[in-house]
């Protein structure tokens, strides 16, 4: 396979230039990196106009889980756009988005079986949020309408999701608008001091939120995490006993647990759902990403029996007042179906065990490199940083080792001073490797 060399690829990126405002980007920054047209994609490699390749190891923002142009969800698309392509969920059900919904609960041994959808992961949180919020309404609770979040946590950009976010960015420019939240400490094991445990750190933060609850809980309706790893917050990852002393204080202080799965669900920690490991389920869990294979915009959120009858009332206004005009999609819904297939047929949680292992193998000389730090896994996802003395600037870094990893044939993007990887689950061992080396190189690259 080629690899891309030249990034100056047609008037098709001077035309989306001129046209296409592109998300969470400073369009000057292209000026001096270019957009890259892509033309096609098949398994885990795109392909510019030019039949340049690209090993896609971010799986194009977490999304694709199977492969670009799979076989088998390009076919169960196919098969629903013969029947109907979309018809709106007020009033109306069809086949896809009620089996889908069966086929979730069940995932979740039916401890959450009522399923809500929307199309982005941002619109799902807003549903988690709203939800709780007017749940405790309904139960004539109605102060109870504060959120709690985690240091370094990202839940998307919409106001009521980036109100949980806590990227310094985003709030210098919406801070304004958004509503007031409690912000408490990260169980990130990276903060472990000399002789603490990744549990160590749970505990600590834990402890934390306890006190917060014991003064505030009369006014908390939710606390919203990222089960096991903060992804956008720099890859952070923390041990299962956070999320079920989260779970513990949350029954202790009548507060609702909102486990944001969107980027760590869909098997990408090991277990389908991330609260698997630590055996605990929350009042509501979010989906998106992953759950279409990465085919088409689907978010959906889960919640409990409890949660869905306090809703269930004659009058209108007692109803979940939230709608979304492709709510449910049926392509959408067909492609979660054969996502949720594969799954299955394929043995995919128990294949991607020795895929885990490749990765690791593949980055193995990280670490022992003395220019990185915290080098960390957690099944599908695997991170690690590189330390600021060795930066040459931090503010262009990751602009830049993006920039080597194109011209290794990757698809790389870093966030901040942290290179991570969450690639498809169909990544050979060979490509691994290929992977880990290429890294490597594009770092040497950046650093020399």
């Amino acid at each position: 396979m080629k690899v891309i060399s030249d990034l100056n690829q047609s008037s098709l990126v001077d035309r989306s230039l001129a046209a296409v405002w592109h998300p969470c980007t400073q369009m000057k920054q292209h000026e001096s990196f270019p957009l890259i047209a892509i033309a096609s994609g098949k398994g885990a490699w795109l392909y510019d106009e030019a039949e340049n390749a690209l090993l896609d190891c971010i799986s194009s923002w977490w999304t694709n889980l199977f492969g670009h142009a799979n076989p088998r969800i390009n076919l169960a698309i196919t098969k629903q756009l013969e029947k109907i392509e979309h018809v709106m969920l007020a009033g109306f059900t069809h086949q896809p988005v009620v089996e889908l919904s069966e086929k979730l609960s069940a995932l979740t041994q039916g401890n959450l079986g009522h399923v809500f959808y929307a199309s982005d992961g941002a619109s799902a949180v807003e549903i988690a949020l709203k939800m709780s919020h007017h749940y405790w309404n309904l139960n004539q609770k109605p102060q109870k309408k504060k959120f709690v979040c985690l240091q370094n946590g990202y839940h998307g950009e919409t106001l009521g999701a980036l109100a949980v976010t806590d990227v310094a960015i985003f709030r210098e420019a919406y801070g304004s608008l958004l509503q007031d939240v409690f912000t408490v400490s990260s169980p990130d094991a990276r903060k472990a001091k000399s002789g603490e445990t990744a549990e160590d750190v749970a505990k600590h933060a834990a402890a934390e939120l306890e006190i917060l609850f014991e003064k505030e809980h009369e006014n908390i309706a939710a606390i919203i995490v990222e089960p096991l790893v903060q992804c956008a917050g720099q890859m952070a990852m923390y041990s299962p006993e956070y999320l079920r002393l989260v779970r513990a204080l949350c029954d202790r202080f009548s507060i609702h647990l909102i486990a944001d799965e969107i980027a760590v669900g869909c098997g990408r920690t090991g277990t389908f759902f991330a609260c698997e490991q630590a055996q605990i389920w929350p009042d509501f869990l979010t989906l998106s990403k992953g759950i279409s294979g990465g085919y088409l915009p689907l978010s959906l959120c889960l919640t409990t029996d409890k949660i869905y009858r306090a809703f269930y009332r004659e009058e209108t206004k007692h109803g979940f007042l939230h709608s979304h005009s492709y709510t449910g999609n049926p392509l959408a819904c067909a492609a979660a179906l054969a996502c949720l297939d594969i799954f299955e047929t394929e043995n995919v949680l128990e294949k991607n065990k020795a895929r885990t292992r490749d990765l690791a193998n593949a980055f193995a000389w990280a670490k022992s490199d003395e220019r990185i730090e915290h080098w960390r896994q957690k099944g599908m996802i695997l991170a690690f940083d590189v330390k600021e003395k060795y930066l040459k600037n931090s503010k262009t870094f990751a602009r830049e080792m993006f920039s080597a990893c194109i011209d290794q044939g990757l698809l790389i993007r870093p966030i901040g001073n942290t290179i991570y990887v969450m690639p498809p689950y169909i990544l050979s061992t060979d490509e691994a490797m290929q992977m880990g080396k290429n890294v490597a190189g594009a770092l040497e690259q950046v650093l020399l």
